[in-house]
């Protein structure tokens, strides 16, 4: 899987990289929802990260993606910003030895299978601060057809944060995307 993203990332062909943050990353910061130290797992190209530095934020972006990681740093020199960011394998967090008040996830659980869905929730358990919070956005079940990342449903969500985690809400979303007509279900 590693090398299917690091050639998305080397090649540009990688249909969730819109060279702006998420809007729905956007409309957290916006309501203030996100706060303190930001984790950005499985960030990619580095721009929900950016986004929120630019905001002032002390984010971290991890992936384990190095073309992706590699472009990230160059977005930050170019923008001259202190955001940092790792090679690093999101289902090994806790070696990071640091806490979050927040993290975000803009398509990062939807790639795991369900043991590494569980090592992922355990990772982030181990990083996010107490009363920290983490946002997940993923593929929807909403979403129709079979191309693209597997579909998540809401039980799933709960399933997966059932042990000591606390949902306050599952809300549908949208991808922005570089694909068919821009937009994806999650």
């Amino acid at each position: 899987m590693e090398a299917f993203f690091n050639q998305a990332y080397l090649d540009d062909s990688a249909p969730w990289d819109i060279g702006r943050p998420q809007p729905e990353i956007v409309a957290l910061a916006d309501a203030g929802e996100i706060v303190g130290r930001v984790l950005d797992a499985g960030c990619g190209t580095g721009e929900q990260a950016l986004f929120l530095a630019e905001r002032g934020y002390d984010a971290l972006g991890v992936d384990g993606a190095e073309a992706a990681i590699a472009r990230a740093r160059h977005k930050a020199r170019d923008r001259r910003l202190l955001t940092r960011f790792v090679v690093w394998d999101a289902l090994d967090l806790e070696r990071l030895g640091e806490t979050f008040d927040t993290v975000v996830d803009v398509g990062l659980f939807h790639v795991f299978d369900d043991d590494e869905r569980a090592r992922y929730v355990a990772a982030l358990a181990s990083v996010v601060a107490p009363d920290g919070r983490v946002f997940v956005m993923c593929f929807s079940e909403r979403e129709p057809g079979d191309w693209g990342p597997r579909r998540v449903t809401q039980a799933e969500i709960r399933a997966a944060f059932a042990d000591g985690w606390h949902v306050d809400w599952i809300r549908p979303a949208t991808f922005d995307t570089r694909i068919r007509d821009g937009r994806a279900a999650a």
